[in-house]
């Protein structure tokens, strides 16, 4: 299975050094144009995704997936699934940065008559990380903590 992104820069000023040159691009993904830039604190553009932010995203978008899957066939019921995910870019033991860490945070709520107990909670987000594909692909530790 292959997933497809396309990337399009283009210079908009005059000169090229580290200061002057733009961070703004584009993500193209099927139909759909997603602004991006860098962060902010690297000169980018505060309005765009920027690719930190976009990983987390992903991170958290493929648990919250896996965890749906996962109680679907547990027969649970969620009418709702929120998550503050934060990702902490710092240096990793090589001294490089990188997004080191990636604190899941969901909130779920449940349909009326469902009633899932704290093991079954921790055994869903469980399996859910164990089997989200983003998870599996990076170093990045990836935790999952009850929301507040």
């Amino acid at each position: 299975m292959e997933h497809h992104a396309k990337i399009s820069w283009r210079r908009s000023s005059a000169d090229f050094t580290y200061n002057s040159y733009n961070r703004a691009h584009d993500w193209q993904i099927r139909q759909h144009v997603i602004p991006a830039s860098a962060a902010p604190d690297f000169r980018g553009e505060a309005d765009r995704v920027n690719p930190e932010e976009a990983f987390v995203a992903s991170l958290s978008s493929c648990h919250m997936l896996t965890f749906l899957a996962l109680a679907a066939k547990k027969k649970f019921v969620p009418d709702s699934y929120t998550d503050d995910a934060v990702g902490y870019l710092e240096k990793n033991s090589a001294g490089r940065m990188a997004v080191t860490r990636v604190i899941l945070r969901p909130k779920i709520v449940w349909a009326p008559g469902t009633s899932v107990l704290q093991a079954d909670l921790d055994e869903l987000h469980h399996n859910a990380h164990e089997g989200c594909f983003i998870a599996n692909s990076v170093t990045t530790d990836v935790r999952v903590e009850p929301a507040g």
